[in-house]
């Protein structure tokens, strides 16, 4: 059993900087991967970032590699977001999602992912 929440989301200015967080708990070991999705009014959830259980493997989406890193910290069950040189078109709801199973991977596809928190929103705007 698995809970995942997140945290972190607000509204910040183009250029700005954003760190979202999220928790994972219940009866689990702390290596499951972690995907950061996000959605936008109008549009398809995509993937934006994950990250391995043991933290040796990470992903991002086209659109936000060099800008955003994922990291962890599995003794704190927390994973994190670091959103920098954040854009307009970054606005949307992002959520954490975590894998079932205990892998060495990640990826970015949504329907890979069994456990999802209920969203925070970020805004990017002047």
């Amino acid at each position: 059993q698995l809970q995942v929440v997140e945290s972190g989301g607000g509204l910040v200015q183009p250029g700005g900087s954003l760190r979202l967080s999220c928790r994972v708990s219940g009866f689990t070991l702390n290596y499951h991967p972690i995907g950061w999705f996000r959605q936008a009014p109008g549009k398809e959830r995509e993937g934006v970032s994950c990250i391995s259980g043991s933290a040796g493997w990470t992903n991002y989406a086209d659109s936000v590699k060099g800008r955003f890193t994922v990291s962890r910290d599995n003794a704190k069950r927390m994973v994190y977001l670091q959103m920098n040189s954040l854009k307009p078109e970054d606005t949307a709801t992002y959520y954490c999602a975590a894998d079932s199973s205990v892998r060495s991977m990640c990826g970015l596809s949504l329907y890979a992912y069994d456990y999802w928190g209920q969203g925070t929103q970020v805004t990017v705007s002047s």
